[in-house]
């Protein structure tokens, strides 16, 4: 099969491997839409696991083959695969912090080498935990390109509960990127008022369609004066921080009331550094929180969300790319210009190698 291979130094190569060999409680899913998650991206911009792996996790595709004891799934299923599923047991799975559990921090699906997602690649090995656990079939009607969104809706999701927004808050996203659209989508939901950000006018307007009352530019001294006039003069009562940026989160905070929530989502590289006054954190009684990665206790409701049309992701698709051209892919996500949002590869697309 091929497979985009991280080398290291930044690098990823078009390469052919074996198909991955699939044991007792395992199935293997031959590839048909992986989406560009920007975790990944800077998994490899920044060069933070060790080569050679191959990543890719929005995965969908078709069962090809099921391994000994496999009851629930069989060849020609189509399906969606969660890569981190949690042990149920342990100190933080009793705290539904999932993604601190150590078992969750295995990577359970590979297409070869250390596993990292493997859905850049045509075939994917799920191994038996997240068979048990981390898998979803597809109904009748929904693309794979659709599908692919259950992953990261979850992740949305996951974060929209933790900061519980109410009917009368004002909430800020601060970038309108998939992710930042896709937080829009589920909180215009509440009935929340929504300010966004965002640097490009095209992703600005397709914040308003999805439910933002008022969308700025990220530098744009009008939103904060907007915010202040929807809240009497206190400021937000909740933040979300959908994109990394120099001064973002201190941006977050100033346009916060005292006593607001702020939620962290895209700070996910040890390299990024914030600073914030102490004080405003203190004494103005604000909470900064994180939240990472998906939640098995979502899996089902982030499905549905996805499945029924709820949310409407596959207007998030801007680009769909053959395995051979993942580098434009990669290149496209680094540095998005106008016209591009969600980028998805089609790993069975192999136009050089057919």
């Amino acid at each position: 099969m091929h497979a985009a291979v991280y080398r290291g130094a930044s690098l990823v190569e078009v390469e052919s491997i074996p198909v991955p060999e699939i044991g007792r409680g395992e199935i293997l899913i031959r590839v048909e839409t992986c989406g560009i998650c920007h975790t990944d991206l800077k998994k490899i911009e920044y060069n933070l696991l060790a080569p050679p792996r191959i990543y890719g996790h929005e995965t969908a595709g078709v069962v090809a083959a099921v391994g000994e004891n496999v009851t629930r799934y069989r060849a020609g299923d189509r399906v969606l695969v969660f890569h981190h599923i949690p042990c149920g047991q342990c100190f933080y799975c009793r705290r539904k912090l999932y993604a601190q559990c150590p078992v969750y921090k295995k990577v359970g699906v590979t297409a070869g080498f250390e596993p990292a997602g493997g859905g850049f690649s045509q075939y994917v090995r799920v191994m038996d935990w997240i068979v048990e656990r981390g898998v979803e079939k597809i109904p009748d009607g929904v693309s794979f390109d659709q599908a692919s969104f259950v992953e990261p809706v979850n992740t949305c999701v996951k974060g929209v509960k933790q900061i519980d927004p109410q009917p009368e808050d004002v909430v800020v996203i601060l970038g309108q990127g998939p992710i930042g659209l896709i937080f829009t989508m589920i909180v215009a939901r509440t009935g929340a008022r929504i300010v966004a950000t965002d640097a490009m006018e095209e992703r600005r307007a397709l914040a308003r369609r999805f439910g933002a009352a008022e969308a700025f530019g990220p530098r744009d001294q009008r939103l904060e004066q907007t915010v202040r006039a929807m809240t009497d003069g206190r400021g937000a009562d909740l933040v979300i921080v959908a994109a990394s940026a120099k001064g973002i989160v201190e941006q977050a905070v100033a346009c916060t009331r005292p006593g607001a929530r702020i939620l962290l989502f895209a700070q996910t590289s040890h390299q990024e550094r914030i600073e914030v006054s102490g004080a405003d954190v203190c004494m103005g009684e604000r909470t900064l929180c994180g939240s990472y990665s998906a939640s098995v206790d979502l899996q089902r409701e982030s499905a549905e969300l996805v499945f029924s049309g709820a949310l409407p992701v596959e207007q998030l698709i801007s680009h769909r790319f053959p395995l051979d051209r993942i580098h434009q892919g990669i290149r496209l996500a680094l540095h998005p210009a106008e016209g591009s949002l969600k980028i998805i590869v089609k790993p069975q697309e192999v136009s050089e190698f057919k």
